[in-house]
């Protein structure tokens, strides 16, 4: 009996002696508790994003477009086919849904500032303005330019919203550019920078 009575003594002392040098250990000079390390963060900053674009009703029109960032921007490159020969819209919607035929559900072009209808290099457009696609006799189109108002983060954040491609050429008229019928639609999404694409 008397046995177990000081190994539980014993015991409860090396559980009390735990205690103190914890409590030495995790105090600073002032004797307050110092804060627990906290654990080391992973960047979060988005530096790409990618759109497949897919065709609407009988279209044929495929592709991707591409999006990074890089000094003084977010470079837009873009890859497609299936167009007929000459220029097509080609903006950023407000929504990322192409889920109907007509891409109606992708809404109007984005416009987070209520601006005019513009060139991609004016001074008052639509964030979602880049102007035409230019297709050739084969249907394929390439597009690559540096643009200084779309963001991966904040009110210009095209993250989850739709590029949509237009059957007639954007005439940069009021309030959208009369180019016609939605014949490619993709959402854009966030990238693997590590990734060739």
């Amino acid at each position: 009996m008397r046995s177990q009575t000081w190994s539980l003594i014993a015991v409860s002392g090396l559980a009390l002696a735990a205690i103190v040098v914890s409590n030495l250990v995790t105090s600073d000079a002032s004797g307050q508790a110092a804060p627990a390390a906290a654990p080391a963060k992973t960047s979060t900053e988005i530096t790409k994003a990618i759109c497949v674009v897919h065709p609407l009703g009988d279209s044929k029109v495929a592709g991707k477009v591409v999006f990074t960032k890089v000094d003084g921007g977010v470079e837009i490159v873009a890859e497609l086919s299936g167009l007929t020969p000459g220029e097509h819209g080609f903006h950023v919607h407000e929504f990322g849904d192409c889920s109907m035929a007509d891409g109606k559900c992708a809404g109007g072009h984005f416009n987070p500032e209520g601006k005019d209808h513009g060139k991609p290099d004016a001074e008052v457009r639509h964030v979602g303005d880049f102007g035409n696609i230019k297709a050739g006799a084969d249907g394929k189109a390439s597009y690559k330019r540096v643009d200084k108002l779309i963001t991966f983060s904040g009110p210009h954040s095209i993250i989850g919203r739709a590029i949509i491609v237009h059957a007639a050429p954007d005439d940069f008229s009021q309030p959208v550019g009369n180019a016609g019928a939605r014949v490619g639609c993709g959402v854009i999404g966030i990238a693997d920078p590590k990734m060739t694409h």
